[in-house]
């Protein structure tokens, strides 16, 4: 098995175009879409569809949650809760329907053991884990819980792998809002071997920032996300 990690996405379409053709340069088998899909950028739409078109398996971030649901929970702040209250307005009925219908995870039976990918956390894509601070036990519970060896948990924008005992987590950073402070799509590849351990590769590829860019500022969205996708992290 060779599977392509795309996470983050973010509404950013040359990101992904960039990520999807290096995926398919590689020979991947299977590519795979984690949320947020949406927020921030400015081609919710395209996202979706290419997304959709291209048969790409997606599981929802908290964002895309929040664009798909009037959720009862607290709204977010400044430019999230702007970007996502646009995002919704651009929207058809095509695209919503993609996004309340997609799974909260996605597993993988590899002969190492059980891989499972999701966003945020098990239960929640919206309550990220943080697998550099938390306690090796905290994971060793987190991947008991799932019942699996190999967790992909997307949500912090930066690519991130850490073994604990036999149990390996990672990040797969982000495809369209990097925050690892290089520019660039964010992809990870995962490939098990005739051991059945899997073996991974983060790639960082460059894209038309300026074409996303002119499009953040012509829908006129928050000047700081051009920013971002520029230096690959927000401006201090």
């Amino acid at each position: 098995m060779r599977l392509g990690i795309v996470a983050e996405i973010h509404a950013n379409l040359p990101a992904l175009e960039a990520a999807l053709e290096a995926l398919r340069k590689e020979g991947i088998d299977q590519v795979l879409a984690v949320g947020d899909l949406v927020g921030y950028g400015p081609h919710p739409r395209q996202v979706i569809r290419k997304l959709d078109r291209e048969g790409i398996p997606c599981v929802p971030g908290a964002a895309d949650l929040r664009v798909a649901y009037a959720l009862p929970s607290p709204a977010r702040e400044g430019i999230a809760e702007t970007t996502i209250a646009w995002t919704r307005e651009q929207l058809g009925p095509r695209e919503m329907h993609f996004l309340r219908n997609l799974r909260s995870r996605h597993r993988y039976d590899t002969p190492g053991g059980r891989l499972m990918v999701f966003h945020g956390s098990p239960e929640d894509p919206e309550n990220k884990i943080d697998l550099n601070d938390a306690h090796p036990a905290e994971i060793l519970r987190m991947l008991e819980s799932i019942r699996s060896r190999y967790a992909v948990v997307a949500g912090k924008h930066i690519p991130f792998r850490r073994v604990v005992h036999r149990g390996v987590v990672y990040d797969p950073g982000s495809v369209g809002l990097s925050l690892g402070g290089e520019p660039g799509a964010d992809v990870l590849i995962l490939e098990d071997d005739i051991h059945g351990e899997i073996h991974h590769r983060f790639l960082k590829l460059p894209y038309d920032y300026g074409q996303v860019t002119f499009d953040l500022a012509a829908w006129e969205l928050p000047e700081v996300l051009a920013e971002v996708v520029r230096q690959g992290r927000f401006p201090k």
